[in-house]
């Protein structure tokens, strides 16, 4: 059994094939409304091309996956849709690399197809996304276009590309995801200690430089190598540069999990990426787009949107109960007030019942100080509030005013926006899950038969 890792190579006559019809036409980019900052004006493309009916065509194999077949029609169909999703303009020079892209996708889609149908046929269940469902993701694609479903599919015909092209794509990446989700999601836990954990670095880290980024990860493990992955990050930055969107490049070649997101990964700071990323990051200028950097299993281009120095001091939420205390007041007094106080703190749960467990208490006050930095706190609050995380409660501290119990709500560097807990776990839950979801297709590519002619 011969299992082929190259799916790039094609016959000379279905090359051909692919050449001619992506060099005709594509002038209109659908979904590639976002603008690359900075860029300049993107080439002008030559008029379109009369689509191209299959009957046509002088068919040929592209590959065969698991005796499954994907013709050049196919090749061709899809490196039209890559093209017309992506905002990048078709050259010589990147041809190549369009032809290598659809056809890795179609190899992917092919081998989840086949492992869905072999669950559905196992189960007896039904996965796979049906016409109708596919048609509702057509329709919200067509409304995201401010166009009706007939303008849209008009407009796919328009420049050659055929109306069940886009279907196959739909169904195979909503049933994928959809499964991928239904089998792994409903397992994941997101625990508090790996929250806390989050928090913990983000503070630590709070005095480093932080940078606001967009990136493209092209896997080398995917395309057939480090070559291969330089030479095709090379050609998306130059064509970025010509004013190709990040987020639609993003979304049709990246990798990386940020690509649903048109490669938006938000502020980070330094350290949080490889070595090679922190030094590039730490040359750039706001607005700037990177050369390809080479990692260990792959080439990013980054797009540093924002970049600020780090924090020079916390913010912390506060919550408090307290018992009123002279400062005259005998230790008798204040051990009895001290006693009254631990017994609350071990009702309390967090700052969300501080205040309702505190007011069934005689003599407590309790109430919410807000947000400050922790350098402008009083010194018994300051030092409580930089030992405590979010979410923890102190022992009874003593002040001139009384004894008090402190609550620490929430805790994130001074200038910088905190992330709540729903934000961190939502961010943990799909890093996990597109970490899942790539090991699974990477066995399956592994198990396959996959020949390309």
């Amino acid at each position: 059994m011969m299992r082929a890792r190259n799916v790039t190579g094609l016959s000379a006559r279905g090359a051909a094939l692919a050449i001619a019809l992506a060099t005709t036409a594509l002038p209109q980019v659908l979904w590639a409304q976002d603008a690359t900052p900075g860029a300049t004006a993107p080439v002008a493309a030559p008029a379109p091309a009369a689509p191209v009916a299959p009957a046509g065509i002088n068919e040929s194999v592209a590959a065969v996956v698991n005796d499954d077949i994907i013709s050049t029609y196919d090749l061709a169909q899809r490196m039209r849709l890559l093209i017309a999703t992506s905002g990048v303009q078709p050259t010589q020079q990147n041809l190549a690399q369009f032809q290598r892209e659809a056809l890795v996708g179609l190899v992917d889609e092919r081998l989840q197809l086949q492992e869905l149908r072999r669950v559905e046929k196992d189960q007896k269940m039904e996965i796979i996304s049906s016409d109708e469902e596919v048609t509702d993701e057509l329709r919200d694609m067509a409304k995201g276009n401010n166009m009706s479903l007939e303008q849209f599919l008009g407009n796919l015909k328009a420049q050659g590309i055929g109306e069940e092209t886009l279907r196959q794509e739909v169904r195979a990446n909503t049933s994928w995801q959809h499964w991928i989700r239904g089998r792994y999601g409903s397992r994941l836990r997101i625990g508090d200690d790996q929250v806390k954990a989050v928090q913990q670095r983000l503070a630590a880290a709070a005095s480093k430089p932080q940078y606001q980024i967009s990136e493209v990860f092209i896997d080398a493990n995917r395309v057939g190598g480090m070559d291969t992955a330089m030479t095709g990050a090379g050609q998306l930055v130059t064509q970025m540069q010509q004013g190709a969107p990040f987020p639609a490049v993003a979304r049709q070649f990246s990798a990386a999990a940020t690509a649903a997101a048109g490669g938006d990964a938000g502020w980070i700071t330094a350290g949080e990426m490889a070595p090679e990323i922190d030094a590039v990051l730490d040359q750039m200028r706001p607005g700037q787009l990177s050369a390809p950097i080479q990692v260990k299993d792959g080439v990013y281009i980054i797009y540093l949107r924002d970049k600020r120095a780090g924090a020079g001091g916390m913010m912390v939420n506060l919550k408090q109960a307290a018992i009123g205390l002279p400062q005259t007041a005998d230790q008798a007094a204040v051990d009895a007030a001290s006693v009254k106080l631990v017994a609350l703190r071990g009702t309390i749960t967090g700052c969300a019942d501080l205040e309702a467990k505190a007011a069934a208490v005689p003599g407590v006050i309790a109430g919410d100080l807000g947000e400050a930095e922790i350098k402008d706190l009083a010194p018994a609050f300051r030092d409580a509030a930089e030992a405590l995380n979010a979410g923890e409660i102190s022992q009874p501290i003593r002040t001139s005013a009384g004894l008090h119990l402190l609550a620490v709500c929430g805790k994130r560097a001074s200038g910088q926006d905190g992330q709540s807990k729903e934000q961190i776990e939502n961010r943990l839950f799909g890093q996990q899950l597109s970490m899942i979801a790539r090991r699974y297709m990477r066995d399956l590519r592994n198990s396959a038969t996959i020949e390309t002619k």
